[in-house]
């Protein structure tokens, strides 16, 4: 009987030749074209694809050949095939180069015979456990894929401690596979053990007042513990700005006789203070230079102070914010801000001075809005006196509120590649209320997007607006509908269509409506950060007639870490200013 394991070392042997020294080339695998994972599977785990090029003495090429049988077939284990059918060819040329081919079968699947997966205490009772239970996966007569079956029960486990059964332990966890029947057996069993409650929320922070960041907490103190609580609080104290660092940990080894478990939340504040600057460049405004300053936390009430100046050629704003954390009801904030605005480029003499109170706040986790009261000063001209040769200035005061709202559904806020972004507003004023003139403006944008294959894109645009007033002259610039650029109709200047002047100035007047869409699509090569994309605009701001303007262009696309950048060259097809407009766009365009 000794014998025998020399016997078969001997006949093994006789399968190969007696090398003596060869290099192999490369290393091919035949039968597994269409499955990738399984193929890059073999690949990784033969031995004798880690020394392609290198020279090897005749026991050496005995060793990696007679074991790369055994390691393609222990590779195929985990997708089911545990019978498979392997023969390993190594035909070696006059120069002593050798080409390894691994040829293929798999065989008979294993599929899934009888599959006992369940719960056992409080949490079978659970019906979001309940629901994880049905999409378990393998499923009787499903082959027996390894990476599914992890998958699936490392994702029940999880979800038990998300929702608060910290105890939860297996009572069972077995695969039993039968090759001879092709038959794979799960006892997949778990005892839940009771679940845990929220305990108190300590915050570990010695700046800000006691009770200022306690109203971020959104669950009253015994209810049941989810993991998702606390995804929600750090992401507002994220939004906050206010720290360095967030650590949030539940400490279920502390918890009470009652299965309370307190919450610690652990911050480092960050610097109070942000200075911006930079240089800025448009084909209107001329050079420029950009300030800013935040002040992240003024005091210990949380307030902020925020400031911006855009100082260029042709155009200036300043704004100066300051925000008042509005916790209660809807986790959001108080807003006061002024802006002021200075335009003088070659179309339009343009001032305005804006005041406004605001209360924003998060609706749902997708919808945000804002609440506003504006009172809008603006003075602008676009010609002179003929006689006098001075300008001719047109005022405007205006007093009225506003609602915002936006909504984010989509599945990756930098790269979105499924779902919808919305936006939305409404402001209306009344005559002798403050404002020169009775209207009401609404206004909206939806951006879709689409996975096409693996890494492309299909992406529609569209907006719509409209002003309901009896005098449009007494509507200011700033509150008229535009069209053209890069968030409007490329292939044509930013404000570039839409109602003009007479001859020959032909300026920019805006509109009463507008109306614009877009359909563009991005190839991404070999899945890639870098594509390219193919896009047609449309659309017009008008007050009485439709007149639809095409453009259409080509860009380069680069899906960097933090977003994505774009560069567009289009053409209006409608008689543009300008042969080409160019775009540069940084973002994810929701």
């Amino acid at each position: 009987m000794r014998c025998l394991p020399l016997l078969a070392l001997l006949l093994a042997s006789a399968a190969f030749p007696a090398w003596a020294r060869g290099t192999i080339e490369r290393v091919d695998i035949r039968g597994l074209e269409n499955h990738e994972a399984m193929e890059q599977n073999v690949r990784l785990a033969l031995g004798v694809n880690s020394e392609i090029g290198k020279v090897q003495g005749e026991s050496r090429l005995e060793f990696l050949l007679l074991n790369a049988e055994r390691e393609a077939r222990q590779a195929l284990e985990p997708f089911g095939y545990y019978s498979p059918t392997i023969t390993v060819d190594s035909p070696r040329d006059a120069n002593d180069r050798i080409v390894v081919t691994v040829h293929v079968d798999r065989g008979k699947p294993v599929r899934v015979r009888d599959a006992n997966v369940g719960i056992v205490g409080p949490g079978g009772e659970d019906q979001y456990l309940e629901r994880d239970l049905d999409a378990f996966r393998p499923r009787q007569g499903e082959v027996l894929d390894h990476p599914t079956y992890d998958a699936s029960r490392d994702g029940i486990s999880r979800r038990l401690a998300e929702r608060g059964y910290f105890d939860a332990d297996f009572m069972e966890r077995e695969v039993r596979v039968t090759r001879a029947d092709f038959a794979a057996d799960i006892d997949l069993v778990w005892d839940s053990g009771f679940r845990y409650d929220m305990g108190p929320t300590v915050f570990h922070q010695d700046f800000f007042r006691p009770g200022l960041l306690e109203k971020l907490v959104t669950w009253d103190e015994g209810s049941y513990f989810h993991q998702g609580k606390l995804d929600r609080l750090r992401q507002s104290l994220v939004k906050l700005d206010y720290f360095s660092a967030i650590d949030i940990q539940p400490r279920p080894q502390d918890a009470d006789d009652d299965f309370r478990v307190p919450v610690d939340v652990n911050l480092v504040l960050a610097n109070r203070t942000v200075y911006t600057a930079g240089l800025s460049y448009g084909s209107e405004s001329g050079m420029g230079v950009r300030f800013g300053m935040e002040r992240r936390y003024v005091n210990d009430r949380g307030h902020k102070l925020v400031t911006d100046l855009d100082y260029a050629q042709k155009r200036k704003n300043l704004l100066v914010q300051y925000r008042i954390p509005a916790f209660a009801w809807l986790d959001g904030w108080y807003t006061g801000a002024f802006s002021a605005y200075d335009e003088q480029t070659d179309y339009i003499d343009l001032r305005n001075v804006r005041l406004l109170a605001s209360r924003s706040g998060e609706l749902t986790e997708r919808w945000t809005a804002v609440g506003s009261i504006i009172a809008l000063r603006e003075r602008w001209s676009y010609d002179m006196d003929v006689d006098t040769g001075q300008r001719l200035y047109t005022y405007s005061t205006l007093f009225y509120p506003e609602v915002t709202g936006n909504y984010i559904g989509v599945d990756n806020r930098l790269f979105p590649r499924h779902g919808l972004s919305l936006g939305l507003a409404l402001r209306g004023g009344a005559e002798g209320v403050g404002s020169d003139t009775s209207f009401v403006q609404g206004w909206g944008s939806a951006t879709w997007f689409q996975g096409v294959g693996e890494a492309d894109r299909l992406i529609l645009r569209g907006e719509a607006g409209a002003t309901w007033t009896s005098d449009l002259i007494a509507m200011p610039p700033s509150l008229r509908f535009f069209a053209g650029g890069d968030r409007s109709i490329r292939g044509y200047a930013w404000r570039e269509v839409g109602p003009r002047t007479p001859p020959p100035d032909n300026f920019a007047l805006g509109g009463r409506y507008v109306l614009t869409g877009s359909v563009e699509y991005e190839h991404y090569f070999n899945a890639g950060p870098w594509g390219m994309a193919a896009f047609v605009d449309g659309g017009d701001a008008f007050d009485d007639d439709f007149d639809l303007h095409l453009g259409v262009g080509i860009g380069a696309r680069w899906r960097s870490p933090i977003g994505g950048v774009r560069i567009d060259i289009a053409r209006g097809l409608n008689d543009p200013d300008s042969g080409f407009q160019i775009y540069l766009s940084l973002g994810a365009n929701l």
